[in-house]
């Protein structure tokens, strides 16, 4: 399941990026992690790269959906979900300016402004990035309190004024998709502005990296109609439908940083020795490494699973509004549990400015953290909870999704509400399907989980209190993120060790959600007895855990290093 450069899997039916993910790993192997970790160190501006994209017209051919480019040219979430990966395992910086660029053209190609649609085909074509231009200084990504205003003047024009603040790549797009809001009626309105004109000021880079995250500022610059993307609830629609959509992309930043990682400290421990014995012969140490590399493929088949609900999204079936923010959220986090196992145990080495694993620890934190915060997402994700436990709906079977077409749907959502309606397929039937150890633990706590929402659930007061739902977001997000898992690995024909492996950090995390439940002070006495029930074990296998250790964590030592 893991990425390999020096021996790519998936080998891709589309040739065309076939020939894209090789010259992109060409291309970082080429540079060598000296020379990353150079430019990261003295946050260098990524030019070449921008050049190396600009050659290959990479963005063109990933980002321009088919009504748009040309020959081959679309937008197709499995290929993105795989350049995602490509990009986190080589630098989140790199990552960084192709993610804001998805951001940038989220509204542009949500418009019908198809002037502005074909300007952007053609800057993508001749290597230019995008901006979006939504957060601000004083409100962070809370749309509702935007200073960023359009004022109507007499010839039928606008002056904007305002700023924006954490805008990647706002010091050199030349459309940086703005919102804000027209002075006179206070509707929303989102347009473009370019980062060349007299009037747009960059002020600064707002943090210390080789990315640039823009603050800038737009005084009395002028706007026409035909510079307009979205007015009223149309620009609404689009910035949120252009987040729901983007938001997906953090989890595979995780997961490509996490495969460099992973591939690092196995390296290292394997060949290190303490107390006249290598560190891998150390239990606590196997049991460190499988945690983390079955936490990293549990990361990469929910994220896939995902791509595939995106890419059948319609009017009817929009399953994938609660599969990304647990993409955005959970993998997100997980990541950050993969690198504090493996970092545990390479300990010291983790800080040296030679590896790539030194960037990690700094990056892994920030992608929970960008695009709604953990607890947005959370907040997000339980309101589909009630419809997910109690409401399923019959839907076809959703197989991969790995056809070479267009995503047209994903431009064409229509009003961004209305998620307390949407229905989910019955998740007990693939859970139903699985008899191994483990999973068979984790539906006892699904059931209690249900239970409690039937006979014990929050009264008025606790749906008010955000510590004591955290709580109860996590653990049902960690029903949602098993299922997908389960529906991924049996079209990937993981192997039951793994699957098991898998779930028995599953039951441990449940277990451990449970009892933060049970301890808020909130909690009444038949949540708490319940979830003291929910606190399991999980099945202990010493047999099936060395094979994993063996034939798959063990096993990668070696897989693969990158030159200097």
């Amino acid at each position: 399941m893991l990425l390999n450069p020096t021996d790519y899997s998936p080998k891709h039916k589309d040739q065309d990026f076939q020939e894209i993910i090789q010259k992109t790993i060409n291309f970082f192997e080429s540079k060598g992690l000296q020379k990353i970790r150079e430019d990261d160190i003295n946050h260098i501006w990524y030019a070449d790269f921008l050049e190396f994209i600009k050659k290959e017209k990479i963005f063109a051919r990933l980002l321009t959906p088919d009504t748009c480019g040309k020959g081959t040219y679309r937008w197709d979430t499995w290929q993105i979900a795989h350049f995602n990966e490509i990009l986190g395992f080589y630098g989140l910086a790199y990552w960084y300016t192709w993610q804001v660029s998805i951001l940038g053209l989220g509204p542009i190609w949500m418009s019908t402004n198809e002037a502005l649609k074909q300007r952007a085909a053609d800057l993508l074509e001749s290597g230019e990035v995008f901006a979006f231009g939504l957060s601000e200084k004083e409100h962070g990504a809370d749309i509702y309190s935007t200073e960023m205003t359009l004022s109507p003047q007499p010839d039928g024009t606008y002056l904007a004024n305002g700023s924006k603040y954490y805008i990647g790549n706002g010091n050199i797009a030349k459309m940086v998709s703005t919102f804000g809001k027209l002075s006179d009626s206070g509707d929303y309105v989102v347009f473009v502005a370019n980062y060349q004109h007299e009037k747009y000021s960059c002020v600064k880079n707002v943090v210390v990296s080789q990315s640039y995250v823009a603050e800038y500022t737009l005084d009395d610059y002028p706007i026409g109609e035909e510079d307009i993307l979205h007015k009223g609830q149309a620009a609404w629609d689009a910035v949120l439908n252009t987040v729901n959509i983007g938001k997906y992309n953090l989890g595979w930043a995780s997961i490509g940083m996490c495969t460099h990682a992973f591939y690092e400290a196995i390296n290292h421990a394997s060949q290190r020795q303490l107390y006249k014995m290598h560190v891998t012969d150390f239990s606590h140490v196997k049991h460190m490494f499988v945690d983390a590399y079955t936490r990293l493929v549990a990361m990469k088949l929910m994220a896939l699973r995902a791509a595939d609900y995106m890419r059948v999204a319609s009017s009817e079936d929009k399953r994938y509004l609660l599969y990304n923010p647990v993409v955005k959220m959970k993998v997100t986090t997980q990541g950050e549990a993969v690198i504090d196992l493996l970092w545990d145990v390479i300990a010291a080495k983790g800080f040296e400015k030679d590896t790539f694993f030194d960037m990690v620890t700094r990056d892994i934190r920030a992608l929970p953290k960008l695009e709604g915060t953990v607890h947005v997402n959370i907040a997000l994700i339980l309101k589909f909870m009630a419809n997910y436990f109690f409401k399923p709906k019959d839907y076809p079977v959703v197989d991969q999704q790995s056809q070479a077409r267009n995503d047209d749907f994903l431009f064409k959502q229509g009003p961004a509400r209305g998620l307390g309606k949407i229905q989910f397929h019955d998740y007990k039937t693939v859970y139903q399907s699985v008899q191994l150890p483990n999973v068979k633990i984790f539906k006892k706590q699904i059931r209690l989980l249900k239970i409690l929402l039937m006979v014990a659930r929050p009264d008025k007061e606790q749906t008010k209190d955000i510590d004591f739902i955290m709580a109860l977001g996590e653990l049902f997000t960690l029903v949602v993120y098993g299922q997908l898992v389960l529906e991924n690995a049996r079209i990937y024909a993981v192997e039951d060790d793994i699957i098991d492996q898998i779930f028995d950090f599953m039951v441990r995390d449940f277990s451990t959600h449970a009892l933060q439940l049970y301890s808020k002070t909130s909690s009444t006495r038949s949540q708490m007895r319940l979830c003291s029930m929910m606190i399991k074990k999980p099945a202990i296998n010493p047999e099936r855990f060395l094979r994993v250790w063996e034939d798959h964590v063990f096993a990668a030592r070696e897989d693969y290093v990158m030159a200097n």
